[in-house]
């Protein structure tokens, strides 16, 4: 049976925190695409959290990955710091922030499909009915929302989804084996020598022109999505079990329908807050078909 010890609590707690760090990440990206190019929203956020990381792990003197898992940090760089920032930049640029969160209402679906894959992880028959249900309800919705069909920005997000799927499962194995932080602060350095000519290609010839809307929501989605929020994810993912703290980011989209509201005076839709409980019922159900086996409690 699933324990539920104060090490569990710590693990949502965790998760929690990691999620409500997340669930600014479409509103900020939304402010920042106004002056700023999708493309060094994307990529030029991990540079400035790669500076970041640098830093640390100099300052602690982190022990160096082996090759196997410089491998596997790569494939974790790909969904996290590469794949989720830039196609959600670029879907930002042409839909709102509002949108994109009933969208990414997907990503506990994803995590849990990666961590099933990847972790060895066995949800139940009632956990892959909920995913195609929860699927189903997203592909609607995008039909939808846009006028009888598909939004190009919708394939851009659903591509987010399944990157940043694939990137939190990997890394919450990695964060078992090297650290939380360590895993996110290895991937972004791995990740800069590919990132940085499309990053100085795409930067602004004038930084002095963008407003300092952009630059706060460049700034929040740089030093926090893209750096802090790892360190409490990761550790909750790999302390919890992917699938069980996975879960957790259903409270995402019902957070980021709010920011938008709250920092971009974005409305809410009836239909937004409808695909959104359907997707929250359906990821609850799948929650609760998870085997026990699924949770994996550190006692360190």
């Amino acid at each position: 049976m699933p324990e539920y010890g104060p090490a569990n609590r710590q693990s949502l707690a965790l998760g929690l925190l990691g999620v409500f760090c997340f669930s600014l990440t479409l509103p900020a990206t939304r402010l920042a695409v106004v002056d700023l190019d999708p493309a060094f929203v994307g990529l030029g956020r991990a540079v400035i959290a790669a500076s970041l990381a640098a830093i640390a792990l100099w300052a602690t003197k982190a022990t160096i990955p082996t090759k196997r898992q410089w491998l596997r940090l790569g494939a974790t760089a790909l969904g996290v710091v590469i794949g989720f920032p830039l196609l959600s930049s670029l879907a930002m640029k042409s839909v709102p922030a509002a949108h994109g969160a009933v969208i990414v209402g997907l990503i506990p679906l994803s995590t849990a499909l990666f961590g099933a894959w990847l972790a060895k992880e066995r949800p139940g028959p009632f956990f892959w009915l909920s995913t195609i249900v929860g699927s189903a309800a997203i592909v609607a919705f995008s039909f939808v929302a846009g006028a009888g069909a598909f939004q190009a920005a919708d394939f851009l997000l659903l591509g987010s989804v399944i990157a940043v799927g694939f990137g939190y499962a990997e890394g919450a194995r990695l964060s078992k084996e090297i650290g939380a932080w360590q895993t996110i602060s290895w991937a972004l350095l791995l990740s800069v020598p590919v990132l940085l000519p499309p990053v100085v290609m795409s930067a602004p010839t004038d930084i002095f022109a963008v407003r300092w809307t952009s630059l706060l929501g460049f700034a929040y989605v740089s030093i926090v999505s893209m750096y802090l929020a790892f360190f409490a994810w990761y550790k909750g993912l790999s302390m919890g079990g992917i699938a069980r703290v996975g879960q957790l980011q259903l409270l995402q989209p019902f957070l980021t329908l709010a920011g938008g509201a709250i920092m971009l005076g974005e409305s809410v839709q009836a239909s937004q807050i409808i695909t959104a409980i359907i997707v929250l019922c359906c990821v609850a159900v799948g929650r609760k078909s998870l085997p026990a086996n699924t949770v994996v409690i550190q006692k360190h």
